[in-house]
């Protein structure tokens, strides 16, 4: 039976526990001419209705290195864009490729596609969930830390598609998290209320902060992103006003961990959530879970696409 990646939660603990694991294979064995190449013959559809840059270049690259192929869709170059529907579009991908992937604005769209297309699907990013970055940050955290068990994490700024997904990350992997955003910007309440009631039985548990500095209090992963996401430009200089304190700068970083890494998804805005001097300074691991995204939905891919290969990454 196919299986879909809409959201974290359509994972399990022991899936994404697998992910990591192979995904520190992928990436010790990237170069060599021997790797696996587990996707051989098998091809991705990927549909862009958002400009991409790290998401298009991982995941084509990624198919390439696991010996498969990816087709990039821009939505204005096919049918969606002159009325096709979802569902038709997902039966006509069905009878070409091995695996579809979307980065649109709606999640709708995500989950209409997973309901009728009969490959695996898989959520690029959507407004709601950005479920693959969460795998990459986790592998970061794992990287960096040497596990997630009892890991502090703080995330300030919008609680956006990215705070959903960690949300639902502490859920499932029992971390504590820490999420801090200005009063009207929270995270999903019915995706706080799972991932809480998730965190019961992981071990984890999620605090939500109406003020940065509570938020960063002791934290060994402080994380942000961009205050104004693709389709809020209307809302700029509303948001650049309501967030104004809510910068990770050395400041808030001092009332952290002394040790603590700083993440950041990308694009960021130096100046705006961030600060030059933190992001390019010697506790950002930016780069590295930015190369990260290329490793873990490397695995990822492999577990969807052609999950008897599961064994060679043990």
């Amino acid at each position: 039976m196919k299986r879909d990646l809409r959201r974290l939660a359509d994972l399990g603990r022991g899936d994404i526990e697998w992910i990591l694991k192979a995904s520190a294979a992928l990436k010790k064995d990237r170069s060599s001419p021997d790797a696996p190449k587990p996707l051989l013959g098998r091809s991705l559809g990927m549909i862009f209705s958002k400009p991409s840059t790290r998401t298009r270049v991982s995941f084509e690259v990624g198919m390439v290195q696991l010996g498969g192929h990816a087709v990039a869709l821009f939505a204005d170059q096919i049918q969606m864009s002159r009325g096709e529907t979802v569902a038709d579009s997902a039966r006509i991908f069905s009878r070409y490729v091995d695996g579809l992937a979307i980065r649109t604005y709606r999640q709708e769209d995500v989950d209409e596609l997973s309901r009728v297309a009969q490959i695996p699907v898989i959520n690029m990013l959507t407004d709601m969930h950005h479920p693959c970055q969460a795998l990459a940050d986790l592998f970061t955290i794992q990287e960096k830390l040497g596990g997630l068990s009892g890991v502090n994490m703080a995330y300030v700024g919008d609680g956006n598609n990215v705070a959903n997904s960690l949300i639902e990350a502490a859920g499932i992997m029992g971390f504590n998290l820490s999420v801090g955003v200005p009063p009207g910007y929270e995270p999903d309440k019915t995706i706080l209320a799972a991932a809480r009631d998730s965190a019961k039985s992981s071990g984890g548990a999620i605090h939500l902060f109406n003020d940065p500095a509570q938020a960063v209090r002791s934290a060994q992963v402080v994380y942000t992103d961009t205050w104004v996401s693709m389709g809020q430009d209307n809302e700029a200089a509303k948001r650049l006003s309501d967030f104004e304190g809510w910068q990770v700068n050395s400041k808030l970083m001092s009332m952290a961990a002394r040790d603590a890494i700083v993440m950041h998804c990308l694009p960021a805005h130096r100046g705006e959530e961030i600060s030059a001097e933190v992001l390019d300074g010697p506790q950002s691991v930016v780069w590295d879970q930015a190369e990260n995204r290329l490793h873990t939905q490397k695995a990822a891919l492999i577990l969807l696409l052609n999950p008897a290969s599961v064994a060679l990454y043990p």
